[in-house]
């Protein structure tokens, strides 16, 4: 078999670092338009980061577990579980990361705060999802499922999984945005004082976890096509032709069911597939097949350690967007000083998420020279 793929690392690169860059930007009230989420229903280039990842997670799953032959072994159930458990509390910890230096900040610019009742109601509010919390179950499940069912019948089982899943929807007001949606209610009785802030239906809900797992099978389908032992151009030819079915299926259908990622419904996770299958294809011929593109190494260093980007990303964020704990915060003073110089405005905010990019890429950089892999 021909050694692994650069490009699936270029992609994982260039998806870790697109989520980097639209969850920092220096202020909120400034961002680019292709850099914020759809309002609610449509698709901009930020709402494809995420699904991107997860997609990248299925095709990464086909080469981890086909080191097993797909065996549901004891030693094998003990991985998955302990991995899905271990990024599950890790989104937790980032979750109460935050609101522990939030609640910090506010006892001890209001003298008459109780910082103990502070704390306190901080880690009864943490929020249970997130993105880490949702590739983990993702993860999880979509392993199971693969090391369970026969691969030839994984196609009628995401076809079942996004069917029933818009049944759900249809029956259940879940594509109105409010609380009275089937997706709302479901995560109000599961998550209740750790839900999503917002009302309306969790963005990493509980329902929503269906389609996302049919996502990552997708991910895993395109991953068995890169790793046949045909040719290059033949797999190519297939990644291409999926790529557009699976992108044309989910911008047809969407009359039906609208393309969503807030409740990530059925023509979202097609469409979002889709395109990531086509991306992969054009660099799997720009990189793997033609070498036209070989300076790929910046962008490998996300690839290369992705998971721990992401959180490092997050830990470094948070804490530059609430210290030091009494003055202004270190992000506040630095989108203040662009903004000064470059005049208010999405630009500089921009180049404050840029600057976060670039410390993340640092350290990844010093993991990438010394051929560090942390595997979580």
């Amino acid at each position: 078999m021909k050694q692994r793929l650069v490009a699936l690392d270029v992609l994982r690169g260039l998806t870790v670092g697109g989520m980097i860059l639209v969850n920092t930007p220096g202020s909120w009230r400034h961002v680019y338009a292709p850099l914020r989420h759809a309002a609610w229903n449509g698709m901009t280039p930020t709402d494809l980061v995420f699904p991107f990842f997860l997609f990248m997670m299925g095709v990464s799953a086909c080469y981890s577990l086909r080191k097993f032959d797909y065996r549901l072994d004891r030693a094998l159930l003990a991985k998955i579980l302990r991995r899905t458990l271990l990024i599950f509390l890790i989104g937790i910890g980032l979750n109460a990361f935050g609101s522990i230096l939030a609640s910090l900040r506010t006892a001890l610019q209001e003298p008459d705060a109780d910082l103990g009742a502070q704390l306190l109601d901080a880690m009864a509010h943490v929020r249970i999802s997130g993105v880490l919390q949702r590739l983990a179950i993702c993860y999880g499940i979509g392993s199971l499922i693969l090391c369970t069912v026969r691969h030839r019948l994984l196609p009628a089982l995401i076809a079942g999984l996004l069917a029933g899943y818009y049944l759900l929807l249809q029956l259940g007001d879940g594509f109105v945005q409010g609380p009275e949606s089937l997706l709302a209610r479901v995560d109000a009785f599961c998550l209740g004082a750790h839900s999503y802030k917002a009302a309306g239906p969790d963005p990493e809900g509980v329902l929503s976890t269906i389609p996302s797992v049919a996502h990552l099978l997708i991910g895993f389908c395109i991953g068995r096509i890169c790793t046949e032992r045909t040719e290059l151009s033949d797999r190519l030819v297939r990644l291409f032709l999926y790529g557009s079915l699976l992108l044309m299926g989910g911008l047809l259908f969407q009359y039906l069911c609208p393309l969503n990622k807030k409740i990530w419904s059925p023509t979202f996770a097609l469409a979002a597939c889709g395109l990531a299958t086509l991306l992969l294809a054009i660099l799997i011929r720009t990189i793997d097949q033609t070498g036209r593109f070989r300076h790929t190494w910046p962008l490998e260093v996300f690839g290369m350690n992705p998971l721990f980007c992401y959180i490092f990303s997050q830990l470094f964020s948070v804490a530059i967007v609430r210290m030091p704990l009494r003055s202004m915060p270190l992000y506040d003073r630095l989108y203040a000083a662009l903004a000064g110089w470059l005049s208010e405005g999405p630009f500089a905010s921009l180049l404050c998420a840029l600057i976060v990019t670039g410390v993340v890429w640092l350290a990844g950089l010093f993991l990438y020279r010394r051929k560090i892999c942390i595997r979580i």
